[in-house]
């Protein structure tokens, strides 16, 4: 089985549009022998919109892009792009190979196009299950660093080349070839047909997914939970207390976190303080140590009195003792 290592760059990308202005590939036998590198450069027959994931950052591509205008368009190329894709015994590899995968699907679609075909490994999405961690995205030059690998960021042949360094790397690490890897980790392709696509997937990934799912409704519970003891307790609001008249807001891993949560709202009642679950109103808020986020600096920045729940705690114990 040969190996296409492939990487996209877009002149611009945007919702229902992404227009490819490079194809670098890196066509190697099962031992990563390299059989063919090359940047296909495409006419993007558009301007160019360089912005990083967050849409606010330029980049800069290692092209001249006023020489873009002399090169074939999409259209024009994409009979290669096919061929090279979806060659018999061949595995296209990308890294993120999902981002580029629907680069292509909007450029087919953009030129009346007929659907890719192909399935496809991800060298991020290997990396991920060897090490475990699937709650965040690895970049090529991370993963790269991290393997001894170097390379040119952005030039799509050099990135498709240190892709096939990176896959190269994991394979020598756990002594076998991209195709035992992949067997390793139960690691299912991803799959472009009829214009959709799918991800790759694995074993060890939905177990992930499925135990995140399980804390989410473990935490929604809880929350119906806290909303329901709270209903009940707020009848019992005292007249007197240290927080009379006090709106006091716990930030929500507290609230879910119903053995500690249910007492303190408990003992808040008794001293006559009202509970919100808006923090923007609130006069006293009370969190973990260890929190941090946009809420609590909010309150901060508002000057709202903390505890943490510890504090709170001891000062509602305190408190009850008169």
């Amino acid at each position: 089985m040969k190996l296409l290592f492939f990487d996209i760059e877009c002149a611009s990308v945007f919702k229902n549009t992404a227009k490819i202005c490079a194809f670098g590939y890196c066509l190697t036998d099962e031992t990563f022998r390299i059989l063919e590198k090359e940047d296909i450069l495409v006419n993007p027959q558009g301007g160019f919109h360089l912005t990083d994931r967050k849409g606010s950052q330029g980049l800069v591509l290692p092209y001249e892009y006023k020489d873009f205008k002399k090169y074939p368009t999409f259209p024009e190329l994409a009979p290669r792009i096919y061929a090279l894709l979806q060659a018999e015994d061949t595995l296209p590899v990308g890294h993120a190979a999902m981002n580029d995968v629907k680069y292509l699907n909007l450029e087919s679609r953009r030129f009346s196009l007929p659907s890719f075909c192909f399935s496809f490994a991800d060298t991020q999405f290997v990396y991920m299950n060897r090490i475990g961690v699937f709650n965040r995205q690895f970049g090529l030059g991370t993963i790269a660093e991290a393997l001894g690998v170097e390379f040119t960021p952005h030039r799509a042949a050099d990135d498709a080349y240190a892709t096939m360094r990176v896959a190269e790397a994991m394979c020598r690490a756990e002594g076998t070839d991209f195709s035992g890897l992949l067997e390793k980790y139960r690691i299912e392709p991803g799959r472009i047909e009829n214009y959709e696509v799918t991800q790759n997937s694995s074993e060890a990934q939905r177990a992930y997914l499925a135990e995140v799912q399980a804390k989410k409704e473990a935490r929604e519970e809880a929350r119906r939970e806290f909303h329901r003891y709270l209903d009940r307790e707020k009848r019992r609001r005292g007249k007197e207390g240290r927080l009379k008249n006090k709106k006091i807001c716990f930030s929500h891993p507290l609230e879910e976190t119903l053995a500690l949560s249910k007492p303190l709202l408990s003992a808040l009642f008794s001293e006559a303080g009202f509970y919100t679950f808006h923090a923007e109103e609130c006069d006293v808020y009370v969190y973990f140590g260890e929190e941090s986020g946009p809420r609590l600096r909010s309150v901060k920045e508002r000057g709202v009195r903390l505890f943490t729940a510890e504090e709170f705690s001891e000062f509602l114990r305190i408190s009850s003792r008169g």
